[in-house]
């Protein structure tokens, strides 16, 4: 995500990411936000809800800081799937494994990064080894194919094939 994203820094980030409603900087926000509501989860293991905390980005923050804070939720997020048992579990729309949230993170990552480098006109496909995993964990009735593609339509991004756009959908993250 920084890696294709920081070269577009000084572009102007209130665009919209892709169809999104939300600018491209609030995208970016809203991937920190989530990667650290997701490590917050795994750490605390609540059952029944989600914690009551949010992470807020300073409006003021230019794009490059909010990638920061971006690649510093997702440090956060691994280091506390890595720390965790396998056998744990925390709520998300069910009781969910560590595996599910990293699953969840490197998805929302994916996903969002795909919608940000539509909004900021740069030429960037989600990697197909990184879709694979999030399509197999998340989607377990998808359907076969190159896994970018299987994503982007199984999140509602794109048409597959002669399937057409998905108006909605939701991912299957929670194991008994």
């Amino acid at each position: 995500m920084t890696a294709v994203l920081r070269s577009a820094v000084g572009r102007d980030w209130t665009v919209r990411a892709g169809d999104l409603d939300w600018s491209c900087w609030t995208t970016a926000a809203h991937i920190a936000h989530d990667l650290v509501a997701y490590a917050g989860q795994v750490a605390g293991r609540p059952d029944d809800r989600y914690l009551p905390f949010d992470l807020r980005v300073r409006a003021d923050a230019p794009p490059a800081e909010v990638l920061t804070v971006a690649a510093a939720a997702a440090g956060m997020l691994a280091a506390t799937v890595d720390a965790a048992e396998p056998g744990d579990r925390a709520w998300h729309w069910g009781p969910c494994d560590p595996g599910g949230f990293a699953a969840m993170g490197v998805a929302e990552i994916l996903l969002h990064t795909h919608d940000l480098t539509r909004g900021l006109d740069l030429d960037w496909s989600p990697p197909a080894g990184l879709c694979a995993g999030v399509v197999r964990r998340l989607f377990p009735d998808a359907p076969g194919g190159d896994p970018a593609p299987v994503l982007l339509w199984l999140t509602g991004r794109a048409p597959l094939g002669e399937r057409p756009r998905r108006t909605a959908w939701t991912w299957q993250a929670a194991r008994p």
